[in-house]
């Protein structure tokens, strides 16, 4: 597998400790890129951080903060000097359950995580990126908004309102040397395991209903294409959402667990 070579980039991850962000990780390291990885798990963030040494750097981050926010991309600044690469992949919390019945904090939670998290940090890392005249976005949004998949209301939400700010960022930063761009994966993350477990009548069928015959591995599959979307070859494409799921987006997911009437 071939690496673009970043030595000179610094990037920000956010859900970072686990899942499809430590893949991330993982693989921006391995392209030369130094890592601020934010996360509110700090046992796997240390561990994150230990793994790979004064290449990642860990800060506990509540996304849903726009305090904590602002304080990540300053320790950014302030260990690394600058901010290139933008990944915009934390979320938490949620749960399944009919449209009727979900609350009005719940999908206020799922618009702290999905929506307000990215903009205030696309917000922060702008002037940055502005001034140097290159900025990566990418923004991790999801097929389940794109679909309407059931049960998960406040997570739709949050991902579609992810992907209009993605598009109105890469239209009004376009000639700033700033491409912003949407990624909707289909990967075993730690989201994904955590709707298994509640619904283990999908699991059997998860794989099979994916075009590929599988659900995607975070760092095999989804990495690669944050790699390229974070890259100097990407510098002409922006605005854009990147359905890398194994085809499922080509004729929608037949994504439909018993919610009974909760």
């Amino acid at each position: 597998m071939s690496h673009t070579h970043q030595s000179e980039r610094v990037a920000i991850v956010t859900g970072a400790a686990d899942g499809i962000g430590a893949g991330i990780v993982r693989r921006l390291v391995e392209d030369g890129v130094r890592v601020v990885a934010a996360d509110i798990d700090v046992e796997s963030g240390a561990a994150l951080q230990a793994q790979f040494g004064e290449r990642v750097r860990f800060v506990r981050t509540d996304v849903t903060s726009e305090q904590d926010i602002v304080a990540l991309v300053a320790s950014a600044m302030s260990v690394f000097g600058k901010v290139d690469i933008l990944v915009n992949n934390a979320w938490g919390g949620g749960g399944m359950g009919r449209v009727e019945h979900k609350t009005n904090e719940l999908l206020q939670h799922g618009l702290d995580m999905a929506f307000y998290a990215a903009f205030w940090a696309m917000r922060e890392c702008f002037p940055i990126m502005r001034a140097q005249s290159w900025g990566r976005v990418i923004n991790m949004c999801s097929l389940n908004g794109v679909n309407a998949h059931m049960g998960t209301l406040e997570y739709n939400v949050g991902k579609e309102a992810l992907r209009s700010l993605t598009r109105t960022a890469a239209r009004e930063w376009a000639a700033t040397g700033i491409v912003v761009n949407a990624l909707c994966p289909a990967a075993k993350s730690a989201a994904f395991r955590r709707v298994m477990s509640q619904h283990p009548e999908l699991v059997a069928s998860a794989d099979a209903h994916n075009p590929t015959g599988r659900i995607g591995d975070p760092y095999d599959d989804i990495a690669p294409v944050v790699s390229f979307l974070a890259s100097e070859d990407c510098r002409y494409m922006t605005g854009n959402t990147l359905f890398v799921d194994g085809g499922t987006h080509i004729n929608g997911s037949s994504w439909a667990p018993d919610l009974g009437d909760h």
